[in-house]
């Protein structure tokens, strides 16, 4: 237990710290709200437009999927660098490891956490995967828009 006093003086300084700062800005702190002070800054010019009420948070989820497949990485490499010593069981571990992050990509994906617009609603896993998609229903042809169906050999003659 003497070997942790150390960490735990050190612990309780901190939060005393904290603690003590706090109290002292509340109490020593001058008091006059104006509509100038509470306005928001941002870097000497006047905001033209209200802030929105609510920021997206599609940015987050994308960020996240991020982070999780950096994670994986991280835990990947160090079976990559010594697969030889650490045997089959890892390969099984790491193999169950990545399955469980991919199962978890494609629920978000499913999810519709890449969909980006400016409404975002999640969708039911029931309608993402149905029996009556066909690749004609599901696949959306790029540039066709607005185009005039002609059938290619009738524009040659």
């Amino acid at each position: 237990m003497g070997q942790y006093l150390p960490v735990i003086a050190l612990l309780v300084l901190a939060v005393l710290f904290g603690a003590l700062s706090f109290f002292a800005s509340r109490l020593l702190a001058p008091r006059r709200p104006s509509a100038a002070k509470e306005a928001p800054y941002e870097c000497g010019i006047v905001p033209s437009r209200e802030p929105p009420e609510r920021f997206p948070v599609t940015f987050y989820v994308v960020a996240m999927l991020f982070i999780m497949f950096d994670i994986e990485i991280i835990f990947l490499y160090p079976y990559a660098v010594d697969r030889a010593f650490l045997g089959s069981y890892a390969f099984w571990e790491m193999l169950a490891f990545s399955v469980v992050f991919f199962a978890a990509f494609v629920y978000m994906v499913a999810r519709g956490a890449l969909d980006w617009g400016p409404v975002q609603k999640y969708r039911r896993l029931d309608d993402a995967v149905s029996v009556n998609r066909t690749a004609s229903s599901t696949i959306r042809r790029v540039g066709l828009d607005g185009r005039l169906d002609v059938d290619p050999d009738q524009e040659a003659a």
